[in-house]
């Protein structure tokens, strides 16, 4: 089992919290549990929430001895530092192995302990800023929903959180098991593009038509060999107005998008089927094993055969 240890401190925001409990907390019918969760603080007993209510917190900061994976879901006032103790406690858990993760403004608390330093991190779009000037050694990102480096990651404002979670549990675990999760939770396992699509812009912005029927229309022909000009064709606009609408909405480019749906779908049948590498690329559009190779190496950093050893190999 997996131990997901959560720190809070007053005033916690149970939003970012609770997309750490939902996602690592819940167990699921037809879905073997794969994760314990728990919470802490640096002084156990009542903690109080943004939302009003006290919360009862009985472990203390020796839980994040035991944890596989800690995650510090929002940190208020970030202008507050984090106490030697809470910073020698996060220090400690990176340095035995454990993941270390944030949500929102939690983002401070692992720059306050010196794990940014050097790496590309992000916070809520509002906080990006602040978070840039405090610490000059984290290269904030402002755009993404997440950044992951395997021993330390970030995720942006409040709903990213879930996002990152979800990507973790997908790192875990397969594409599948997440995909279940998110079910469960009535939430896409992956969302497409960064946080700047829901940053309020600088000036008002008319977004010309919605683009989900044509998602729906191209994700049930991904075997087929679709290109950005048969989507526009399909919409009845130049590809350039396409692209436009593609920014505004899923602040990515169509054959951006349209790639890592091909790479979702593959990874699905890695992990689901013995397809011939062949197979899996013609029934994802990706012509060839050749080059469902370079596409998912570019992707995600590893081959579809080791994908497939791996995930396959975890789920006995």
């Amino acid at each position: 089992m997996h131990r997901v240890v959560a720190l809070v401190r007053p005033p916690q925001s149970s939003f970012e919290l609770a997309c750490a409990a939902q996602v690592f907390g819940i167990e699921r019918q037809g879905l073997p549990t794969r994760y314990t969760f728990g919470v802490c603080t640096e002084h156990p007993g009542p903690v109080a929430t943004l939302a009003g209510y006290d919360m009862l917190v009985t472990d203390g900061l020796d839980a994040l001895d035991r944890a596989d994976t800690v995650v510090v879901p929002g940190w208020l006032p970030v202008q507050e530092p984090p106490s030697p103790a809470v910073v020698g406690a996060l220090r400690r858990a990176h340095s035995r192995g454990a993941r270390v993760v944030s949500i929102c403004s939690g983002a401070f608390a692992l720059a306050h302990a010196g794990l940014l330093d050097g790496r590309r991190a992000t916070a809520h779009w509002a906080q990006a800023d602040g978070l840039a000037r405090q610490f000059p050694a984290v290269r904030v990102d402002a755009d993404v929903l997440y950044v992951d480096h395997g021993d330390v990651a970030t995720s942006a404002g409040a709903g990213a959180g879930i996002d990152l979670c979800l990507h973790l549990v997908r790192a875990d675990q397969g594409a599948g098991y997440a995909a279940h999760v998110a079910r469960t939770m009535v939430m896409p396992p992956h969302r497409e593009g960064g946080q700047l699509q829901y940053a309020a812009p600088p000036h008002p912005a008319q977004i010309d038509g919605s683009l989900a029927p044509l998602l729906q229309w191209v994700t049930g022909r991904l075997d087929e060999p679709v290109t950005v000009d048969d989507l526009a064709a399909h919409e009845g606009v130049s590809a350039r107005t396409l692209a436009r609408r593609f920014t505004d909405q899923l602040g990515t480019s169509p054959g951006q998008w349209l790639l890592a749906q091909r790479i979702v779908a593959a990874r699905e049948l890695l992990e689901s089927t013995d397809l011939p590498l062949e197979t899996v690329a013609r029934r994802v559009g990706l012509s060839s094993a050749t080059n469902l190779r370079r596409r998912f190496l570019g992707a995600l950093g590893t081959t579809p055969g080791a994908y497939r050893r791996a995930f396959r190999a975890g789920r006995g």
